[in-house]
């Protein structure tokens, strides 16, 4: 038996151009099915919302995200960042330009004190991000 945990991102009407720009990241393959398909709403601006979202990344990554309907409440906020790590320094520095450009960055991608190079940013879809690179072990 195994367990996976999933980043389940909530957006008011941009889910679908979010995981569009993920993947263009990430990579992979997105799947969405729209609140049309699973009878979520009865409101004809509505029935082309994401009511559930999935990419899987070339790497194995997992996003997950969702239109929240009109009738409820969304409250964005920063108590979650996504968190990427490794020693891929590449691949994970090619994820941090993607990330932040059109966005903000909060801490810019360089050497840390504890050693790593660390970056923060909040992308253009206002998701907020950590980026850690592990030091080459060459």
């Amino acid at each position: 038996m195994s367990v996976q945990l999933n980043p389940y991102l909530s957006f008011r009407d941009s889910a679908r151009a979010a995981l569009d720009f993920y993947q263009s990241v990430f990579g992979g393959e997105v799947t969405i099915s729209r609140f049309a398909d699973a009878g979520i709403s009865d409101d004809p601006a509505e029935q082309d919302k994401v009511m559930h979202g999935m990419l899987v990344g070339d790497n194995g990554l997992v996003l997950m995200a969702a239109d929240t309907p009109d009738q409820m409440d969304l409250a964005y906020g920063s108590s979650i960042s996504m968190s990427l790590s490794g020693d891929d320094a590449d691949l994970l520095t090619g994820y941090w330009k993607a990330l932040s450009t059109d966005g903000t960055v909060t801490v810019p991608l360089e050497q840390s004190p504890w050693g790593d190079t660390f970056g923060m940013c909040t992308d253009s879809f206002g998701t907020d991000w950590l980026v850690n690179i592990l030091p080459s072990q060459g």
